[in-house]
């Protein structure tokens, strides 16, 4: 990828995306076009898009017109939200940045920039990357003499008025990722996180677009703040007719102070376009799946023992729990929240983690050495950044726990956040992980932060902690992995309560939610999926009735959910039926045929006009091959539901059609009458399943259509 050869317009394009950016001098880039490829332009045609894409000023502004830059500035007349806020003890409030140099480097550009009256130097990043994906940060230096206080770093996106309709998240523990629509209207709309991480009500985009745009329809830009503490995303219109998409850590009053030769980073802030809200996401993936550390292997299926016996860890009842998750086809065992001092309530033991004598005697080594000998890798749950008041850390060190001099936050799950920007709260903690992951060779660690950063003051200073901890957090992750080669950790917070592209820097997968009631899943994980990919999103077959919600669901609603994430089991298996077990172990089986499309191919959400009638798929690169699931989510008006046109297939191909074998199984005894197609599959050009699409069974709530799609030759005839 690289930029036009104009000195003062760089153009940059990637995979159906552009970014032409004005980078004239004296003033910050800004961005003149993120969006559609505008094809091939000289440089004569690039200068010209400058020319025509400049406003001018009307009436009752400044006599230029106000110019919007990457980072908004007060002195260039923008009136919304500015792009960094600080000041010297008052002074210096605002600035006025002049670029000094540019390099291009191979995505991108970076700026340098200063403002000597400010005592302030800005080194910014502005990047396309291969798969269409764009980002922002600035690194901002203090070169004068004193203290210079950050108040607030936010970059900017532009997008065009036709971005009408803003669509995001919120949410709270176990209903993570609830989707709100509402018109992109003037003034400011922001949402700000101040959990102290990402929290279940962060959202997860922040999209803009066409009106009553669609997975699959309508132009959509959007934005995501990749952090895991404090942070803020913002859409904001002005009466110009100016729209930004902007974000950036949310600091705390004092918290970023930076004396001299001193510097604060922000984080990225990366924004996509597509044509529907799929191609938007597809973007997320394919940068995901780039990364060094992305999947390379098989996922394994894991059973946690959670849900199967809580608090009440017994050797003979694990092991026995082992046995019958080998049996259908488990191939990790994690041993979750209860292991350590102390710890048979959720009241203590939290910072001292030493395997607790009492229940383990002989250490962990029997269960170890029993899941390793049935073929099993092993996983731990650890929740490092927090402390039980009643713990043996607590009562030795209470100068660890991160709180504001002379008071404490309030408890929340009877716990205290660990102050890891302590460094021997830091070394401590360190030291004891990488103890336990040398002892017993794990494999895998549940990473659980399960409280918010209430009050989040460093005793010692008395200035307040997020960042420090967010920033320690990380760095204690890649230490343990760097000293454990191999070793996954898995980001798991309160359910998904930490879930950014930051955290997934340092961690190899997300818990998307502590609810694993297949119903509510089926939200959680759609929306959840527009960041994450399927391989990284944590999705466990869980009991009968669900633990958290009493509802009862099929083994088929519940595996079909499970099977389109990193699949799991969640559940006392080792007292149900024989049959029960059996079908099971063919829903896992059938899970370990697909995984290799499901955890690389491109994820598809359908816009079928029924609202109760939820379908989504993933369609292999070359097309070759496609798994979908449809899912009546409640009953409907329409019955049958009408036609399913299936999406991502290659129009030319032609591919037959059927349901797994495990899914047929748990539909006919719903359905006395089905398709004429049913029993045999169905045999169809691509054009005709996309454009016309096929009856389907008429489905009960909560019953799953899974259907294989295999394309037959490349004549596109019958």
């Amino acid at each position: 990828m690289k930029p036009s050869e104009s000195s003062d317009i760089r153009y940059f394009r990637a995979d159906g995306v552009c970014v032409v950016l004005d980078v004239t001098p004296p003033d910050l880039p800004r961005i003149l076009h993120w969006g559609a490829d505008l094809g091939e332009l000289t440089q004569a045609e690039l200068r010209e898009l400058a020319r025509i894409s400049r406003r001018q000023p009307v009436a009752n502004e400044p006599d230029d017109a106000p110019i919007l830059t990457v980072l908004p500035e007060n002195s260039l007349g923008w009136t919304g939200t500015p792009g960094l806020e600080g000041h010297r003890d008052g002074t210096c409030f605002a600035t006025r940045f002049r670029v000094a140099h540019t390099n291009d480097t191979a995505s991108g550009v970076v700026v340098h920039a200063e403002d000597a009256d400010a005592g302030l130097a800005l080194d910014l990043t502005v990047e396309l990357l291969d798969c269409g994906l764009g980002r922002m940060r600035a690194t901002l230096h203090n070169t004068a003499p004193g203290v210079y206080t950050v108040d607030g770093l936010r970059l900017a996106w532009p997008v065009p008025l036709t971005a009408t309709d803003i669509l995001d998240f919120t949410g709270h523990h176990a209903r993570e990722r609830s989707p709100q629509r509402h018109e992109f209207t003037q003034g400011t709309y922001e949402r700000s996180g101040r959990h102290g991480r990402t929290g279940a009500d962060a959202t997860l985009l922040l999209l803009a677009g066409e009106s009553g745009f669609r997975f699959r329809q309508g132009e959509v830009w959007g934005v995501h703040t990749a952090w895991s503490g404090n942070h803020t995303t913002l859409a904001e219109r002005t009466a110009a007719a100016e729209s930004v998409l902007a974000g950036g850590e949310l600091l705390l009053p004092g918290e970023i102070r930076l004396d001299t030769a001193q510097s604060y980073t922000s984080p990225w802030v990366y924004a996509s376009y597509g044509r529907g809200i799929d191609a938007v996401s597809s973007r997320f993936h394919r940068f995901l799946r780039a990364q060094p550390h992305a999947p390379r292997q098989p996922r394994p299926v894991t059973g946690n023992c959670w849900e199967a016996v809580y608090f009440n860890h017994d050797l003979t009842r694990l092991t026995t729990l082992a046995d019958a998750f080998a049996g259908i086809g488990v191939e990790r065992f994690v041993l979750d929240d209860g292991w350590f001092r102390g710890r048979r309530h959720d009241k203590a033991g939290l910072g001292d983690w030493y395997v607790d004598e009492a229940v383990w005697p002989h250490g962990l080594h029997p269960l170890v050495d029993h899941v390793r000998a049935l073929g099993m890798e092993f996983g731990l749950w650890v929740e490092p950044e927090m402390v039980n008041m009643d713990s043996d850390l607590a009562r030795a060190h209470p100068e660890w726990i991160l709180a504001p001099a002379g008071r404490m936050p309030p408890e929340q799950r009877h716990q205290q956040v660990l102050n890891l920007g302590n460094r021997d709260a830091w070394a401590y903690v360190r030291d004891r992980l990488d103890a336990l992951i040398g002892e017993y060779r794990i494999d895998y660690l549940k990473w659980d932060h399960n409280r918010d950063l209430i009050d989040p003051g460093d005793q010692a200073g008395g200035v307040a902690g997020v960042h420090a901890q967010t920033v320690a957090a990380y760095a204690l992750m890649d230490h343990l992995k760097a000293t454990h080669p191999g070793l996954e950790i898995e980001s798991c917070s309160s359910g998904g309560a930490r879930c950014d592209l930051e955290v997934l820097q340092h961690t190899d997968r997300i818990w998307a939610s502590d609810c694993t009631d297949a119903h509510e899943r089926q939200m959680i994980q759609r929306y959840t999926g527009l960041l994450v990919p399927p391989e990284l999103m944590g999705a466990h077959i869980s009991a009968d009735p669900n633990h958290q919600s009493g509802r009862r669901l099929s083994l088929a609603m519940r595996a079909a959910t499970a099977m389109f994430g990193d699949l799991g089991i969640e559940w006392d298996i080792t007292g149900i039926p024989a049959q029960d077990r059996a079908d099971l172990a063919d829903w896992v089986a059938a899970y370990k045929q697909w995984r290799g499309l499901l955890h690389s191919g491109d994820v598809v959400r359908l816009d079928h006009p029924h609202q109760a009638l939820w379908a989504h798929g993933v369609v292999a690169a070359d097309r070759e091959t496609a798994l979908f699931c449809a899912v009546m989510m409640e009953s409907s008006a329409y019955a049958p539901p009408g036609l399913l046109r299936l999406d991502g297939l290659d129009a030319a191909r032609v591919y037959r059609v059927e349901p797994l074998e495990s899914s047929r199984r748990a539909i006919d005894p719903h359905c006395p009458t089905a398709p004429p197609w049913w029993p045999d599959g169905l045999v169809a050009p691509g054009n005709v399943l996309c454009a016309h699409g096929f009856q389907v069974p008429d489905l009960p709530p909560d019953t799953p259509l899974v259907l294989a799609v295999t394309a037959l030759d490349q004549q596109g005839s019958l």
